[in-house]
Order: C-alpha cells, then structure tokens, then sequence
C-alpha cells in the first residue's frame, strides 16, 4: 500500500539542537507517513523546557512541559499540523522506560501524527486501547517494538 504525501517542515530550537542528530529528516518523514491515513501537512518543532512548558499551559491549562502536543487546523482532505517535541522530556522518558532517543522520538511522532487525524485516547477507555494498538501496529511496520510494553 502505497503511502501518504507528506510536506514536513522540520525545526529545532536553539536548546533543543542536541537532538537533531537523533532526528534526521528523512526518519522522521517515514515515521509520520507511516501513521497518515491522508496526505499531510505537518510541521514537527523539537523545543527546550521553556518553550514546552509555556505552550502547554497556555493551550492546555497544564503548567509543566509534555512530551508531545499536537496543534490539529485541518484533519481532511488533508491532515494539518503542528508537532511540537519537548526534547528533555523525551530524553528523560527514553532513559527511564529503557528505550533509545530514536524509538521514543519515533512513537510520539506517530502518536502526535494520529491526534492530528482525530485520534484521542482521553475520550474512553476503549478508544485509549484502539489507539495504541493502532499505534503499536505502525511502529511494528517501522521496525520499533511495542512501546507500550
């Protein structure tokens, strides 16, 4: 099955440029292409504490930095988006569940991808497990094991 067109602006802040070795351009477009069910528009912003953390609360109400926010403007024809990456938060959930940079970069891509289409696994209990099957299905095509395990 062939996969989606991706446009992909990728951009990294400058406390965040650590990570774009761990993030190549070509990577991150397979990942995202792999959990788009349209073509898309996608723009993935790896950003520092700071930035994570003030985004969050001013979208979220949630004052501390998440690993990863998703801003959805169009779900069709077309899949519209913002991913932005709070890079110390991945750094540290990567060490602490034992995964590598690249895997966990990989997976919230994909989850981020999939909110971006209207997936949203804060709905039911139901929809959290249909979302990361779904999720845990694209990363065994990319090569990645369960992230949930």
């Amino acid at each position: 099955m062939p996969l989606n067109h991706l446009t992909l602006s990728l951009q990294f802040a400058r406390d965040a440029a650590a990570h774009r070795p761990a993030l190549p351009r070509h990577k991150v477009a397979r990942w995202i292409r792999h959990a788009l069910a349209v073509d898309g528009e996608i723009t993935v912003r790896i950003v520092g504490s700071e930035e994570g953390q003030r985004l969050n609360r001013e979208f979220r109400h949630k004052d501390y930095a998440t690993n990863v926010l998703t801003f959805d403007y169009q779900q069709e024809p077309m899949a519209v988006a913002d991913l932005v990456l709070c890079a110390p938060v991945v750094e540290r959930e990567a060490r602490e569940q034992g995964k590598t940079l690249e895997e966990h970069y990989a997976h919230l891509l994909v989850h981020g991808t999939l909110h971006a289409q209207g997936w949203d696994h804060e709905t039911s209990e139901e929809d959290a497990q249909e979302m990361e099957a779904y999720e845990t299905a694209i990363m065994r095509e990319l090569g990645f094991a369960d992230p949930y395990l």
